[in-house]
């Protein structure tokens, strides 16, 4: 090999990856008549999913047009019909672009606008949804009665179509993965093809190894986000997709639908988790066919991994990963779950992910020493392709070839990632940084706190000073002068928060999490401080 053919001859290698749809082939294939998806009383088989979803891929390239590159909205609750729209988004090469449900009519608007979508698919329940994005070319309705554009009507009128998975190579986009917007507008997320095989292969690896077609998984969440991506991997394994029922989550369906189904893994958020394992009904069914039940978006406090541990036994599954990164940064197993605060690393989300690497990085991008605190900073092959149309994003996001996460932690000596907060959420009193995280930890230690937050609001002396928000457990009492007390002594005087509130309900996203942002508003809105919200 010499200096002039690096690459010792070696012809250039095409990037050309498989579709993720040829998961869904394989499946029907392989596994024809077994249970792809089960909603209520219904049961669609992976043959009968793969045949639905050629014949959709085929109304929506032969009838409005779409082709590779082009992307389809999605404003829906949690259906067959939305996991089949991205499954015929991928086969056709298209881009799925699926919407928070939740979102208000004017927010989608904005995401239609700001993807390009030429083609939306609505649920019947969203006419103002529907409405606001007006200036979307075709729409398709499902459950909107038998009309011409009617998610069932095109299916049944292209029964019987085939559709080959178009071909694709490593970079070509496949989802629109929107950002929560904690801070301006959401930004679309690319993720790509050949970075999703990788982010399967790896969560079937390390988060639920040995998950097969013998598994069955429980959808908790919106498909439209983490769930989507956990049901990619049910998919790739086999696996059977439980639907939840639509309308508000019920913990004792919950419960029900694990016994009678048979769960073996569920996905869902630490507020989730902590509403199951505390509701009554978690003693009424049968749960021992859970192997994992994964939790993410944020960490669980302590309090609240004891009782899931104790009820549950060891299944529990953390990991740390943004959609930018699409889950797949960190992983603490069932093995490292423990009861036993001698054991257990406590407040560690886990260690990398297979392939993946992770660097604490200080403001001007120099690494860190371990127990340092600085911004995660994280590089792989589960890293996103970047923000659609958004370069001012991209070179804010991106460092000498990091990807700048926004979250500020530490690793210890082993390796093992500890998460203080967001940077956001990081406010400074006195000249001092202060971690909210910390802060919430011990005032949970209160046996009559359910949940709390704290956050930073400027102030003419110090800067800015904390502000707790507290949730009583049901039948319990406290105030917030013996809250002040109990965390004296717990904590540096300039740690303590300067003000303690008391709401009934946690403000929460549409996907349970709790997020300042919301807590900020609210607090606003009932006139307990008086600042003036960030541009």
């Amino acid at each position: 090999m010499s200096e002039a053919d690096p690459k010792g001859g070696l012809a250039p290698r095409s990037t050309r990856v498989s579709n993720l749809a040829h998961f869904l082939t394989r499946n029907a294939r392989r596994l024809p008549e077994q249970p792809g998806i089960l909603w209520g009383e219904q049961s669609w088989s992976w043959a009968a999913l793969d045949a639905r979803v050629s014949a959709f891929a085929t109304a929506l390239r032969a009838r409005y047009g779409v082709t590779k590159g082009d992307r389809v909205l999605v404003q829906s609750q949690n259906c067959n019909q939305m996991f089949e729209s991205m499954l015929a988004c991928f086969r056709l090469g298209a881009v799925w672009v699926p919407t928070n449900f939740r979102q208000s009519p004017d927010e989608v608007a904005w995401l239609a606008q700001s993807s390009g979508a030429q083609v939306m698919i609505c649920g019947a329940e969203f006419p103002d949804h529907a409405a606001a994005c007006d200036g979307i070319a075709h729409h398709i309705s499902i459950g909107g009665g038998a009309g011409a554009h009617d998610f069932e009507t095109l299916v049944a009128a292209h029964s019987g179509a085939h559709v080959a998975n178009v071909g694709v190579d490593r970079d070509d986009p496949c989802w629109f993965f929107f950002t929560s917007g904690t801070t301006g507008r959401p930004k679309a997320a690319v993720l790509t093809h050949g970075q999703m095989a990788f982010v399967i292969t790896n969560h079937l690896n390390d988060l639920m190894p040995g998950t097969g077609p013998s598994d069955a998984s429980l959808v908790v969440a919106p498909l439209s986000h983490g769930a989507g991506i956990h049901q990619l991997v049910q998919l790739a394994a086999g696996a059977t997709t439980v639907l939840m029922p639509k309308g508000k989550f019920e913990v004792d369906t919950a419960w029900s639908l694990v016994a009678r189904h048979k769960i073996t893994n569920m996905f869902t958020v630490p507020t989730i988790v902590k509403m199951l394992t505390e509701d009554p009904s978690v003693d009424r069914h049968d749960r021992t066919s859970l192997k994992h039940v994964i939790y993410a978006g944020a960490p669980m406090y302590r309090a609240d991994q004891k009782v899931a541990l104790a009820k549950l036994g060891p299944v529990l599954v953390q990991y740390f990963g943004l959609g930018e990164v699409t889950g797949n940064i960190t992983v603490l197993p069932p093995s490292e779950h423990s009861p036993d605060d001698a054991v257990m690393r406590l407040g560690s989300c886990g260690f990398e992910r297979t392939g993946m690497e992770i660097s604490i990085q200080s403001e001007d991008g120099r690494e860190l020493a371990p127990f340092e605190t600085g911004e995660i900073c994280v590089c792989g092959p589960a890293v996103f392709a970047g923000y659609y149309n958004n370069p001012e994003a991209n070179a804010k996001s991106f460092r000498n070839g990091w990807f700048r996460t926004g979250d500020l932690g530490h690793l210890d000596e082993a390796g093992y990632l500890y998460i203080t907060g967001r940077s956001s959420d990081m406010y400074i009193s006195g000249g001092s940084n202060v971690y909210p995280r910390e802060i919430e930890e011990k005032i949970l230690a209160h046996p009559a706190l359910s949940e709390a937050a704290v956050l930073g609001i400027p102030d003419p002396k110090w800067g800015e000073i904390g502000v707790a928000v507290c949730v009583l457990k049901p039948g319990m009492q406290a105030s917030a002068e013996e809250i002040s007390s109990y965390l004296k002594g717990k904590l540096s005087s300039y740690k303590l928060p300067r003000q303690i509130f008391f709401f009934d309900e946690m403000p929460k996203s549409s996907y349970g999490k709790i997020t300042k942002k919301l807590i900020r508003e609210t607090l606003l809105e009932r006139g307990l401080i008086e600042i003036t919200e960030p541009a």
